[in-house]
């Protein structure tokens, strides 16, 4: 398939040097993708639409090097250092005669202070009860922060991802794509967002359930239909896996799922 052109691949060459930029986005969310790196400065090129990802290309002017400022802070850099030299060569003298400060009856206190105390076993037991909890909006003011992000490739995914892997949470999303995994009939790489608008959401992680089929979402409640698809609401309870800053996908391993 012929890559589809961006308003940048017209521009004559005037000699501005370019430094290039390449994403992956799911297929049929580009246009959030686009608009996220062009606030932040760049400029969209074209795009390569694959089966499951499309590669967005982007670029934007090199900075120009302000040579004469970086010669005068280094002049400044190395005058500092010369004469701080001379004033520490002009002191070594008077270091000689110079008596400490300190007495050995304050040195004697330093050294005899307390040891710190170990933590109390009913502390370490809370510890252990809140790893089990499952982490929901009420609970969990990150958990509620993540959801509500502008951006799906924000950092903060990656963060909460690091500090709650293998966590259990549980919210409420809708199906945003359920393409095929690879050759497979009956397998899919489910994306999922929170609330209710499936493939139109713009905000939250870009959720994904990868190599799936329906009976490992362990579908639950009074209606558990015949099959599922874009758009459909869930109610989901999964595990914290991997997030894959590059991608901007959020891996979850599904618990349970209800449709809602």
């Amino acid at each position: 398939m012929n890559p589809i052109r961006g308003s940048g691949s017209r521009m004559a060459d005037d000699g501005v040097q370019y430094e290039l930029k390449s994403v992956q986005a799911i297929r049929g969310i580009e246009a959030r993708s686009i608009a996220k790196w062009q606030k932040a400065g760049w400029e969209f090129v074209d795009q390569n639409q694959g089966t499951l990802r499309t590669t967005l290309n982007f670029r934007r002017p090199k900075p120009k090097v302000p040579w004469v400022l970086i010669a005068v802070a280094a002049g400044v850099v190395l005058l500092l250092a010369i004469v701080g030299g001379i004033a520490s060569a002009l002191q070594g003298g008077d270091d000689k005669n110079s008596k400490p400060t300190t007495s050995p009856s304050e040195t004697t206190v330093v050294a005899s202070g307390k040891p710190s105390e170990t933590p109390k076993p009913e502390e370490s037991a809370s510890d252990e009860s809140e790893a089990d909890q499952v982490l929901t909006v009420k609970n969990s003011k990150d958990l509620a922060a993540l959801l509500a992000v502008r951006d799906y490739c924000d950092e903060a995914i990656g963060t909460f991802a690091a500090k709650y892997e293998g966590r259990t949470i549980e919210f409420d999303g809708s199906i945003a794509s359920m393409p095929n995994h690879g050759d497979y009939n009956t397998r899919y790489d489910i994306g999922v967002y929170p609330g209710d608008k499936g493939p139109k959401s713009v905000v939250g992680p870009a959720f994904k359930f990868e190599d799936v089929n329906v009976s490992d979402l362990h579908l639950t409640g009074a209606n558990i239909p015949d099959s599922i698809g874009t758009g459909d609401l869930l109610h989901v309870v999964a595990r914290v896996g991997d997030y894959n800053p590059n991608q901007c996908l959020f891996f979850l391993e599904p618990v349970s799922t209800t449709i809602r």
